[in-house]
Order: structure tokens, then C-alpha cells, then sequence
């Protein structure tokens, strides 16, 4: 179970554990452990040197055997021969696990032996500068959980449906910054698919057509720029969804099918738990004009927000979450917008006589991440306590507010605190701050009477 180089040590326990540490049938390498401070006056290609012939040994001893795991994590200066050399190694010997954190310089183009094997069940690749793989076939019949980071595709006119086809029992696909050369259509097709994270590039293009025919999902992680069409949304068994759309400069500009952002949040309207990135809640507080779909499943919504953008169609959503219980806040800062004076248009509090959706929320937990947290550009912790205390006053079924500060909670905020609790700001909650880096509360407090 410990990292390859560290099981070499055994080696020096006696004559019969000289070798023992080679046989084991999982094996982890990574080349920033073989720094030394007695080797910094060296030059890094002799690190390296010593990184490799120690990969080298421990698969020579190892011979033929049978491996279930090969973890390899290297950086540029590493031999890219050396590394194909390896990756052919265990490929031949039947691996049943590999992971692949490379950064190497790759002169031509990556092997892409990994995508024919008949034993490999969990596939892991990580790369830097988009090093460029060519597969030319995909025949992986025992793959579960597949990641890719980073690569493109020299086939990029039918990559996806060509690595999918060829993994019949696929069940949790990771594609993060691909590259390739159909860049304007996404097609994701599996019967047997049950998690799927898109990250696509942030170039400022957003995709012609987005296909999803996946019956089976139950997780969905989606960053992209709004696409003009969703053709086959199929999210039947969806249960927990993140999404991330942003607009192109074009779209932000004209708004133009921005508005086709609607059909992909109805295909999700079936939740159970949402995450919404606060690029997602300006796309739909500028250019929707169609209404926002009813959330009768969800149940836990978590929203990042920024302090450019404004809350307006979060209030909207809130009022279509008929059984919302846990609402958390990635951060607390909030951006007024002509919507912060209308009916039900934003969650601040309201110029006097505007109600508020807050007002008959059933949520019973709201949870704040980083609350207090200040940037170089921004210092609104005096904003975040407005929210908190408006929050206390206005949503009657509030039973616990959970306050998650990263850094030491200071003296001024826990006087401010206090006055809030002293001023009985709610009747029935319980109030919580804790500090992230730590296992207990720092400073928790609770109200009734």
C-alpha cells in the first residue's frame, strides 16, 4: 500500500526483504520524491537520472508478472521514450489500473496503446500543454471510470463517439480541456454511463449542437459556453447536477441563443442536488426570458457567487424549489442590480413594501462557505452580516445557519455576532461558526427564547 519509493526502504531490513518490495502487484512512482537536499547543488537531469533507473530496476525484477495498479507521476526533463517504454510494460502485463500525471515534452505525439486493452478497468491520463494522441482504435471491454485531462485528439471529427463505442461497461467518464478538431459539437451517448464531468476550454466559441443520451446518469458536471441547440437531453435518473455555462463575448453582447440555456436547466429540473456556478446565474439574470423550470426533487442547492454578478435568478429558482431544505452559499458576496427592487427579484433585503420569496421559504439550513472572506479588490464583510441578518429575520423555517470562516475568527466579528444573538433575530435557529481549518466549531452559539 505505500508508494513504491517508499517500499524500497524494507529493503534494508535484512537480506530476505532486499527484494521483497518489487514484487508488489501495485505500483506508485513519482519523481518529486526523489529530491533530495543533498542533491540540490546537482543538476535536475541528474534527479531525473536517478528517478528512471530506479523505474527501470524495479520492472526489470518484476519480470513478467502480473500488475494490478501502475501510478506514474513526472515532470518535464523525464525521458518521453523512457515513459512509453514504461507505459508498454505494464500495458503487456495485463494492468488493471493505470494513472498518468505526465508533463513530459513529447516530441511527437503520445502513445495511445492504452486505449486497446483487455484488462484495464480505471484509466487515468493527465498532461500539460495539450500534447497531441492519435487513436486510431478503442477496444477497452472491461473499462469502468475513465479520465482524460488536457489532450487533443488527432481524430477529433469522431473521437468521442469512438472512445465511448469502445467501452461497453463504461460508468464514470472525465473529460477535462480537450482539444479537437470537431470543437463545435459535443455528443455524449452511453446506456451505461452513471457519472459524467465536461470541462471544456474556455475559448471564447461556444458550440454549434450538445447531445447527452445518457438514461442511467445520476451524476453530472457540465462547464461549457451555452451552445445554440440542445438537441437529446436524456437525464432520466439524474439525482446531483454542477453547472457551469458562460457566455462567449458575442453572446454576452447580443444575447443572442442564450436563451437555449433553458432547455438544458429543464432536462435537469429532476435533481435532487444542484450546484450552481455563479456564471450560470448571470446567464440567466441577463438573457432569459423564458421562465425558470419547477425543482420539485431538489433539496440541497449550493451557489458560487461573485461580486460582479447579481442574484436575480436565484431568487427565481429559490421560488421553484417547493422542497428545498439545505441552501449553502459558496462565499456571500452579492452584486445589486435593477432586480434588487422588484418582486421576488433578488434575495437581498427589499426596499420597504416589496415582498420577498425569502418570506415563505421552506429552507431549514443555509450554510455560507468563506464567509467573511475579503479580496484585494473587495472588503464587503459588513454587506455579508446585512445577508445574515436578513436571512435570520425573513425565512420562518429556518432551523440552523452555519457560518464557515477560513481564517481566525477576529474580536469584531464575534462582537458582531453576538449582537445579533443578543437582538433575537430568530426565535428558532440555531447559529454556527466554524473555522474551515479546524475539526470543531471555533465558536458556536445557539438561540431559542
Amino acid at each position: 500500500f505505500l508508494p513504491t519509493k517508499e517500499a524500497a526502504l524494507t529493503s534494508l531490513l535484512s537480506r530476505k526483504w532486499r527484494y521483497l518490495f518489487a514484487l508488489s502487484p501495485n505500483l506508485d512512482f513519482d519523481d518529486s520524491v526523489f529530491w533530495r537536499p543533498e542533491l540540490a547543488s546537482q543538476k535536475t537531469n541528474e534527479i531525473h537520472r536517478i528517478f528512471t533507473d530506479f523505474v527501470d530496476r524495479v520492472l526489470c525484477f518484476q519480470g513478467i508478472s502480473t500488475i494490478d495498479k501502475f501510478s506514474l507521476k513526472c515532470g518535464k526533463g523525464v525521458n518521453p521514450f523512457n515513459v512509453s517504454r514504461w507505459i508498454f510494460n505494464v500495458m503487456v502485463r495485463g494492468v488493471s489500473d493505470l494513472d498518468l500525471r505526465v508533463t513530459v515534452n513529447w516530441a511527437d505525439s503520445m502513445p495511445s496503446i492504452f486505449f486497446v486493452s483487455k484488462s484495464l478497468v480505471r484509466l487515468r491520463i493527465v498532461t500539460e500543454d495539450g500534447p497531441v494522441i492519435d487513436v486510431e482504435d478503442v477496444f477497452l471491454p472491461k473499462l469502468k471510470t475513465l479520465h482524460l485531462d488536457s489532450l487533443v485528439f488527432k481524430d477529433g471529427d469522431n473521437y468521442l463517439v469512438k472512445v465511448i463505442s469502445g467501452c461497453p461497461v463504461l460508468e464514470e467518464l472525465v473529460m477535462i480541456d480537450l482539444g479537437w478538431d470537431d470543437y463545435w459539437n459535443r455528443s455524449v451517448s452511453s446506456k451505461t454511463l452513471k457519472r459524467l464531468t465536461l470541462r471544456c476550454q474556455d475559448w471564447d466559441n461556444n458550440p454549434d449542437s450538445v447531445s447527452f443520451d445518457t438514461p442511467n446518469l445520476v451524476y453530472f458536471e457540465y462547464c461549457d459556453h451555452v451552445a445554440d441547440k440542445y438537441e437529446i437531453v436524456s437525464f432520466d435518473s439524474l439525482v446531483e447536477a454542477k453547472i457551469g455555462l458562460r457566455m462567449t463575448r458575442e453572446q454576452r453582447s447580443h444575447g443572442h441563443g442564450v436563451s437555449n440555456a433553458r432547455d438544458l436547466l429543464m432536462r435537469i429540473s429532476n435533481v435532487h442536488f444542484l450546484y450552481l456556478f455563479a456564471t450560470t446565474l448571470e446567464v440567466f439574470l441577463n438573457f432569459c426570458s423564458k421562465p425558470i423550470p419547477v425543482f420539485k426533487n431538489l433539496i440541497h442547492l449550493t451557489v458560487k457567487t461573485h461580486r460582479d454578478v447579481g442574484w436575480g435568478s436565484l431568487a427565481a429558482i429559490l421560488k421553484n424549489s417547493p422542497n428545498l431544505e439545505t441552501l449553502v452559499f459558496e462565499e456571500l458576496h452579492h452584486n445589486s442590480t435593477f432586480k434588487c427592487d422588484v418582486v421576488d427579484g433578488c434575495l437581498c433585503k427589499p426596499s420597504e413594501n416589496i415582498p420577498s420569496c425569502l418570506s415563505s421559504s421552506p429552507v431549514k439550513v443555509v450554510k455560507i462557505l468563506k464567509f467573511g472572506d475579503i479580496s484585494f479588490y473587495c472588503d464587503d464583510t459588513e454587506k455579508q452580516m446585512k445577508l445574515v441578518k436578513y436571512f435570520l429575520e425573513i425565512m420562518p423555517n429556518l432551523e440552523r445557519m452555519i457560518l464557515c470562516y477560513n481564517t481566525r475568527i477576529d474580536e469584531d466579528l464575534k462582537s458582531q455576532l453576538e449582537r445579533l444573538v443578543s437582538r433575537g433575530a430568530s426565535l428558532k435557529c440555531s447559529v454556527q461558526l466554524i473555522c474551515d481549518n479546524l475539526s470543531e466549531p471555533l465558536y458556536p452559539f445557539s438561540f431559542f427564547d
